[in-house]
């Protein structure tokens, strides 16, 4: 306690703007007194920690630009999170989300979001979270999401998309509008076709990322992905293609069957100081 009071009070002190507190057992923001009144910080890093909640206080730090919480225990979210205004960068990976609060999209300026490794799926969004037009990378990795909303085309500027270890059986074709897309991480999903429209990106080049293994797709896709990333988006582009997609998304098919059982994961694991 005395030492997590005195970086607290050196920060106030000498007007200190970024504060590491990670891996230090903490389970409570109340066991460090006076955080929550530093205005002034613009860097705040909890990560690795035993935190269940975030406090509605976490609104008072207006000038903060990054909010690293990866790897605690935490369930629920303050709607108070969304009004920090200069708020850039925001981590929540390896939580306990099963939600997000109503007006999470409220972020105006948010550029980096992670949301990976927790329990999130597309019931779990709330109806503005693609109203945050200004991020450039989403981390959706190692969640619940077995469909993806089409409202992703909302996002604009984003270069990077990680939806890996999923349950999708489908990604939307408004993918295919994310000019700006440099990387797209969908691999260990339930994907059996692609969507045509996701060849009008170009994934394929020096500087571009494109992950789409552990997935059971049909033969033809699977054929084009043993010859190489670029023969999948040149096939994808044909009409040939396009007609098979068609037919196979008229037939609606049965989602193949789920490999993983995610009651083992680590954000499903009860905690020990609950009573459940």
């Amino acid at each position: 306690m005395s030492k997590l009071k005195k970086i607290v009070d050196e920060s106030r002190e000498n007007k200190i703007k970024v504060i590491d507190l990670s891996d230090r057992g903490i389970q409570n923001l109340n066991e460090v007194p006076g955080l929550m009144l530093l205005e002034h910080l613009t860097h705040l890093t909890m990560s690795h920690n035993k935190l269940a909640a975030v406090p509605p206080s976490i609104g008072e730090l207006v000038n903060l630009q990054l909010l690293n919480l990866f790897n605690n225990t935490i369930e629920e979210l303050p709607t108070s999170l969304s009004g920090l205004q200069k708020l850039k960068t925001l981590n929540l990976g390896m939580n306990r989300l099963n939600h997000l609060p109503r007006g999470f999209g409220a972020f105006p300026n948010l550029e980096m979001l992670d949301l990976s490794y927790n329990n999130l799926s597309e019931q779990s969004l709330p109806s503005n979270f693609f109203f945050i037009t200004t991020l450039r990378t989403l981390y959706l990795s190692d969640n619940d999401f077995e469909t993806f909303p089409a409202e992703i085309q909302k996002l604009n500027l984003l270069q990077i998309l990680a939806l890996r270890d999923n349950d999708l059986i489908s990604i939307p074709k408004e993918i295919g509008t994310l000019d700006k897309l440099k990387e797209l991480h969908i691999q260990g999903n339930r994907l059996t076709v692609l969507p045509p429209e996701l060849g009008n990106l170009d994934l394929t080049g020096p500087k571009n990322v494109f992950k789409a293994d552990r997935n059971p797709w049909v033969h033809p896709i699977l054929e084009q992905f043993q010859l190489g990333v670029s023969h999948v988006f040149e096939y994808i582009r044909t009409e040939t293609y396009k007609y098979l997609y068609g037919r196979h998304i008229t037939a609606d098919p049965a989602p193949p069957p789920k490999k993983d059982d995610k009651a083992k994961k680590v954000s499903r694991k009860p905690l020990h100081n609950k009573n459940k």
